[in-house]
């Protein structure tokens, strides 16, 4: 038996696959933990907590008698993570502070006086995508800024799974995809933007080398193998940000797919072998995990995430996701004339807008709880049909889009994605794509197979394909718009409050 292990940091949860070369079976396990939020507009977590979680899921492997056999026999280790997050670490490999996560919106200040030293054109030609809240560049200039004790502490920094993999290795690097998601590298030429981070502020000797996702970073050391129970000098690869990683897992490392995802943020994203870029700055294009192509996607900030923030802080019920979708399944497409914007911590795809705010409209006396989920959902999907038109704009199309994340988990979330994107819907047999795609890349980087071959054998789709309700389109084309004028009508008044 010869299996192979990936490991996802997500934001809300870590989680570890085996998938076993021969036999394409796999082996889940899942460990949930959450988001500091120390003040407003902050958002961090403990890289530590990551990996006592993901020990926490080895033990659970060794100590499962369905799992023991394959935990025993990993050959390759690689990962997918959450993406922009700043971990930064000490000289002895200690994390300074809480890494400040995707989801911080502390950095306004940071982001506009770094637009202020840099031009235009750089910004479209080396950087190739717009600098944002909670992007890594500007979230450690803000500890330059802030807590100048802490920013003298750090050696190197890098993004989540980067830590993992300094824990499993001791090797301290980055690799594109999650080097392209820091807004400060040149993404077209695949290296940091030295001269850029020295006009900014920063210091190049911050940012660890950087490689392919695919290459083999190091090795399980000695210490992890006892810690863990891991075969010291299994090889570990590099691995890839979470978005590039689900595109992997859902089959995408060629030109003419498009894939959906939702988890605690959205993306609607392409595979592109040119870089490709929004003059406009609405979209990202970062580099792919797979040959020397690129990722092009459009992402927003609160697509499961405002579900979450919906169920667990407005409804009181936490981790009820099965039961309020079926409840929302009783209420008519438009909800009943009640538009949400998932605005709860800002925007990127289309607005780019850090001060966007979250709205209901149209609220009446007989809307009920029922309403406010369904008009959730349809507003996390409004939000994403503005990423696939902007990809469209750039003429990156399908008439098929892949369902990924949590927008495939449930026959409603589909049904509306088919309606609103007014595209056919399918969905990859594997629920946890980011993890397969983790395990693809190490049998690839370890040569267990090609990528083209695991695609083939291991990633397989439901037959069923969700098509459009007309009925339902039209009431949407109406909605969506009423959607982007109660943002145009409200952004300066989104302004105004702090």
């Amino acid at each position: 038996m010869r299996t192979l292990l990936g490991i996802d940091i997500g934001t809300s949860s870590i989680k570890a696959m085996m998938l076993d070369i021969a036999s394409g079976k796999i082996y889940v396990k899942k460990r949930r933990y959450s988001v500091s939020i120390p003040a407003p507009n902050c958002a961090e977590q403990n890289p530590e907590l990551w990996w006592e979680n993901l020990v926490e899921i080895f033990q659970e492997f060794r100590s499962d008698s369905r799992c023991r056999k394959a935990f025993e026999s990993v050959v390759g280790i690689s990962f997918s993570g959450q993406m922009h997050g700043l971990v930064s670490i000490d000289e002895y490999g200690k994390p300074v502070r809480p890494a400040i996560i995707w989801l911080d919106q502390r950095s306004v200040q940071e982001v506009d006086e770094i637009l202020g030293k840099l031009s235009e054109e750089e910004i479209n030609t080396v950087l190739g995508n717009r600098i944002c809240v909670g992007f890594s560049c500007p979230s450690l200039l803000w500890i330059k800024k802030n807590e100048p004790e802490n920013y003298k502490k750090i050696w190197k920094v890098f993004q989540p799974k980067d830590y993992i993999r300094f824990k499993m290795t001791g090797e301290i690097a980055t690799e594109v995809t999650d080097a392209s998601a820091s807004g400060i590298y040149d993404v077209k030429n695949r290296r940091w933007a030295k001269e850029l981070i020295r006009r900014v502020g920063l210091s190049g000797d911050n940012f660890p080398d950087c490689y392919e996702s695919g290459e083999i970073a190091g090795y399980v050391t000695m210490k992890c193998a006892e810690l863990t129970g891991l075969k010291e000098g299994i090889p570990v690869l590099y691995g890839c940000g979470d978005q590039m990683a689900q595109s992997i897992g859902n089959g995408v490392y060629q030109e003419g797919k498009l894939i959906s995802n939702i988890g605690t943020g959205g993306q609607v994203s392409a595979y592109s072998n040119e870089f490709v870029s929004d003059r406009r700055l609405r979209t990202n294009t970062f580099c792919h995990a797979v040959g020397k192509g690129y990722s092009v996607f459009g992402a927003t900030l609160n697509s499961g995430n405002s579900l979450n923030w919906l169920c667990n802080k407005v409804l009181g019920e936490e981790n009820q996701f099965e039961k309020y979708t079926k409840m929302a399944e009783e209420i008519e497409a438009g909800s009943e004339g009640v538009v949400y914007l998932p605005y709860l911590s800002g925007e990127r795809t289309p607005v780019m807008d850090s001060k966007a705010k979250g709205v209901y409209f149209g609220l009446k006396l007989q809307h009920d709880r029922r309403h406010l989920i369904r008009a959730t959902m349809e507003g996390i999907i409004y939000s994403l049909k503005d990423c696939l038109l902007i990809l469209q704009e750039l003429g990156i199309d399908s008439d098929q889009v892949i369902a990924s994340g949590g927008g495939a988990s449930s026959e409603l979330f589909l049904q509306l994605q088919a309606d609103i994107f007014e595209k056919e819907i399918k969905v990859c047999n594997v629920k946890e794509q980011a993890c397969l795609g983790a395990c693809i890349l190490a049998g690839a980087g370890t040569q267990s197979f090609t990528i083209e071959d695991a695609v083939e054998n291991y990633v397989t789709f439901d037959e069923k394909i969700i098509v459009p309700i007309s009925e339902h389109t039209k009431i949407y084309r109406k909605y969506f718009e009423i959607y982007h004028e109660i943002y145009k009508n409200t952004k300066q008044i989104m302004e105004e409050i702090k």
